[in-house]
């Protein structure tokens, strides 16, 4: 039977969404009479610098965006040569948001003079439709973005300007960089802000530009060890978040070594902490874990960041941030979130998925999870334990985001996502256990969760027994029986067929020569459809391998499996 859930209290967040709202609007509104609002900018203010983003452009997107076919958040839009994005409905709102973001500046640009001089247009088309502080365009989370890339972008796409429209985008980004240091929104993108206004009045010169650099290096300087943890870790536990942050924080350190400015010592330590994260976080097939709101991003990318890292061939360590990976290039590599998400502030991007897993078979992955981020823009359930391969009980998760007003408020933060994460891991000839326990369900339905991990890189074998063990105390429940799942969601591309056992499946992923076999005494084994959320709204079918049975909390259960070739080695 299922679990008979207390309910949550009523407005239990209305309290905090209320006092968020309205300071919130109070510091908008303080913001708008700030006098870098109404002030125009000076008239000496011009461009100085070409900050250099190193992420890697996409030149094959920048020939369709000089055709005007915009393709953002998995939308196409087409405008044609020459058309006008900027005053016709967006598809999506994740459109809009991409639009005015401007990251396709980037790829814009990597068609050479055509572009630039495409680029020029559109930008001059938006300051006449959006120049003005205020709407949807001059939001935080926009405006952040668009204030990085046109300061990387604008000395090329001002090549061949008059000197007028030179002057007035010079103006319009100082503008904006004023009006982002004005913002706040919570210490969860403090750091990302203020390193886009260092960068942008890195970029320009005039009157008020070294007072604009001196405050954003100052307040960078105080987010920082909040965002960066100790270990290179970033606090909303993101990987993807961490290789961003840093992608930002060495564009600014090559700006000011530039204009011969030393960089605070916290943004130095900074980046050596977010390289050595990088490091960790690469998976044998160069990308990332696509874990807690982070995207799995391309090798490209990746190796882009790498390529900045002067001990980029010290080995990693085999944990951080509460991840721990086992296994390597040639046979299986495991990598295992061990800890609970973010919390408060920082957890508007987490996931609620305690003891989930990446699995990689001769660098090429093979399972994992659905993907959820915000770029990907999946559906909010994307967050909570049915989308990792990992652990369910019963037919409610362990927290899941907020919606309605709290969401509005707070953003879409976990709730109720306060549980704990042990974990052990012992080594020995080669061989690895990782033991891995959680008590997201202890409370609601007196179990506890438990996960050991046994990899034989000799045998090249996962071992693995997963448990719920009973609890003493009050039960919740309506009867003897929870009903649990195991999930393997199969990365795209990887084919599954069940075998006539029950208890068995073979697993290949496409254009690789092994086979492997997933082996259980599960008391039932399904192939059940599956959804991978790719990045940039891609989104591709797949499967997953669902292990269901039944617990008798008095007793708890036991389910073990195992993974490995399905012939060997030769």
């Amino acid at each position: 039977m299922a679990p008979v859930v207390l309910p949550r209290l009523p407005g239990r967040h209305l309290p905090l969404a209320v006092a968020v709202a309205a300071r919130r609007r109070l510091a908008a509104e303080w913001a708008g009479l700030s006098p870098d609002n109404w002030l125009p900018a000076p008239s000496d203010t011009g461009l100085s610098g070409s900050p250099r983003d190193l992420r890697p452009a996409d030149v094959k997107a920048g020939q369709r965006l000089l055709k005007g076919d915009f393709r953002l958040a998995g939308l196409p839009f087409e405008t044609g040569s020459r058309g006008d994005p900027w005053d016709r409905p967006s598809p999506s709102y994740a459109f809009a948001v991409a639009l005015h973001r401007m990251d396709w500046l980037r790829d814009l640009l990597s068609a050479g003079r055509p572009g630039a001089v495409e680029a020029l247009r559109l930008l001059l088309d938006w300051r006449r439709g959006f120049g003005r502080p205020g709407g949807f365009a001059w939001t935080p989370d926009v405006l952040e973005r668009r204030v990085f890339n046109l300061a990387c972008s604008l000395r090329i796409v001002c090549a061949g300007a008059s000197e007028a429209e030179t002057a007035a985008l010079a103006r319009s980004l100082l503008a904006q960089a004023r009006r982002l240091l004005t913002l706040d929104d919570g210490r969860p993108r403090a750091a990302e802000r203020c390193a886009a206004a260092a960068v942008a009045a890195s970029a320009l010169s005039g009157k008020r530009v070294e007072g604009l650099k001196a405050r954003a290096l100052a307040r960078l300087a105080r987010a920082l060890p909040q965002t960066v943890l100790a270990d290179g870790g970033h606090a909303s536990r993101s990987p993807q978040a961490g290789l961003d942050l840093l992608f930002d924080l060495l564009t600014l350190d090559e700006s000011l070594t530039e204009r011969g400015q030393a960089a605070p010592p916290a943004m130095m330590q900074a980046i050596d902490r977010l390289l050595g994260a990088v490091r960790f976080f690469t998976l044998s097939d160069g990308r990332l874990p696509a874990m807690q709101g982070g995207e799995a991003m391309t090798a490209a990318v990746v190796a882009a960041a790498r390529a900045e890292d002067e001990w980029a061939d010290r080995p990693a360590p085999n944990g951080l941030g509460g991840f721990h990976r086992m296994g390597g290039l040639k046979g299986l590599e495991i990598f295992a979130d061990a800890a609970p998400a973010a919390a408060g502030a920082w957890s508007v991007t987490a996931c609620a998925q305690p003891l989930a897993l990446e699995i990689l078979a001769g660098g090429r992955p093979l399972i994992g999870g659905q993907g959820w981020s915000p770029g990907g823009r999946g559906p909010q359930a994307l967050r909570m334990v049915e989308a990792a391969s990992t652990l369910a009980l019963g037919d409610e998760g362990c927290g899941g985001p907020l919606s309605g007003f709290a969401a509005a408020a707070l953003g879409p933060r976990l709730d109720d996502a306060r549980y704990d994460v042990r974990a052990e891991r012992r080594e020995a000839d080669g061989a690895v256990w990782l033991d891995m326990t959680h008590d997201g369900w202890a409370q609601r339905l007196a179990l506890r969760c438990e996960r050991r991990l046994y990899l034989d890189p000799a045998a090249e074998e996962l071992r693995a027994e997963d448990r719920f063990t009973a609890l003493g105390g009050r039960r919740r429940v309506a009867g003897h029986f929870i009903p649990y799942a195991i999930r393997f969601h199969l990365h795209p591309g990887v084919s599954a067929l069940a075998a006539r056992d029950g208890k068995s499946v073979l697993i290949k992923a496409e254009g690789q020569e092994q086979a492997w076999l997933l082996r259980t005494d599960a008391q039932d084994v399904h192939l059940e459809p599956s959804l991978r959320f790719l990045g940039a709204g891609e989104v591709r079918r797949s499967q997953q391998i669902v292990l269901r049975g039944q617990v008798r909390v008095e007793q708890g259960a036991r389910v073990r499996w195992k993974l490995s070739p399905a012939e060997p080695q030769r």
